[in-house]
């Protein structure tokens, strides 16, 4: 069987819709309604009722949705088996969002060689639906998100708080300074929110990026001023490009990070050892910026004798 027409299969039992699918898969929807055509040819039913409404699961689909699942995790297996490099014992695939690539995935990877250089690593860049997928898939074994989906076979657990904190691109900048050059940046429900009752004159800024960190070259290089994580923006902090607003409120952002239940046991205890301490050491590096911004905020807040 086309190991393709399987992906595709899962891809439009996941979205409820061809095009939805099609668009995942960077393919055109009469190639994703081929595909299953092919796949229901093979398997003689039918495994989706289509309408204009979108693509539903046939009681045969619903019924092949689990072997699908298991033949796409032996594919994953025996490809990442197949592929691990001569010198090589394991392996181990991670993805994670972009923002949490430079202070904690790519650490990560640094003490995960140093501890079990036998270890054959592989990465994955996405959102939390993509990651989610793939790791159900088996593509990925272990995803760093902000927004976990527990699915079955999956085990969820937080990684650390992250801080989005306030920053513009000029020296000196100031919560009085930013009207007409905020950025509004969509970190998701809950700092919409948030955002909304600490900074109701900024949720409506007429320009908004739902791109996460990756804003934060827009921000740069356009003298504009937004939330960003506090631990990913410390490189930006250090050479000057960015500023913390002082008095700005900060917003909680809890990471996650999300295993697959069959992880091989030896890699999986590395693994979890060797995050667990580059989490510790990012946390510092975040801390030292909330800190930071608590000593502007106060010495801002102190007025200067004889000025």
């Amino acid at each position: 069987m086309d190991i393709t027409l399987v992906k595709t299969f899962l891809e439009v039992a996941a979205t409820g819709s061809f095009v939805a699918a099609s668009e995942q898969l960077f393919v055109t929807q009469s190639a994703v309604s081929l595909r299953i055509q092919r796949l229901e040819d093979s398997l003689g039913r039918p495994l989706f009722n289509r309408s204009k409404a979108g693509a539903v699961l046939t009681p045969a689909g619903t019924e092949f949705e689990r072997y699908a699942l298991g033949l796409i995790k032996l594919w994953e297996e025996a490809r990442q088996q197949i592929a691990i490099p001569e010198g090589f014992t394991k392996s181990l695939t991670i993805g994670a969002q972009y923002s949490l690539w430079p202070r904690l995935g790519f650490r990560w990877i640094d003490a995960l060689r140093a501890e079990m250089p036998s270890l054959s690593i592989r990465t994955e860049l996405g959102m939390p639906d993509r990651l989610t997928r793939f790791l159900i898939e088996g593509v990925v074994q272990a995803g760093l998100m902000y927004n976990p989906q527990l699915r079955s076979g999956l085990s969820v657990s937080k990684v650390s708080d992250e801080e989005l904190v306030l920053v513009a691109s000029w020296e000196n900048p100031s919560l009085d300074q930013i009207d007409g050059r905020y950025v509004f940046i969509d970190w998701g429900a809950e700092f919409t929110q948030a955002h909304a009752i600490e900074l109701p004159h900024l949720i409506n800024s007429g320009l908004t990026l739902s791109l996460g960190a990756m804003a934060a070259e827009f921000i740069v290089k356009r003298q504009y001023a937004g939330y960003l994580p506090a631990r990913y923006i410390t490189q930006y902090i250090d050479a000057g490009q960015l500023h913390l607003i002082p008095n700005a409120p900060h917003f909680p952002y809890p990471a996650y990070v999300v295993w697959r239940d069959d992880l091989d046991a030896e890699v999986a205890d590395v693994a979890r050892k060797t995050l667990q301490e580059t989490v510790e050491k990012a946390t510092r590096a975040q801390g030292e910026v909330i800190t930071k911004l608590s000593e502007i905020s106060i010495s801002k807040q102190i007025p200067i004798l004889g000025g």
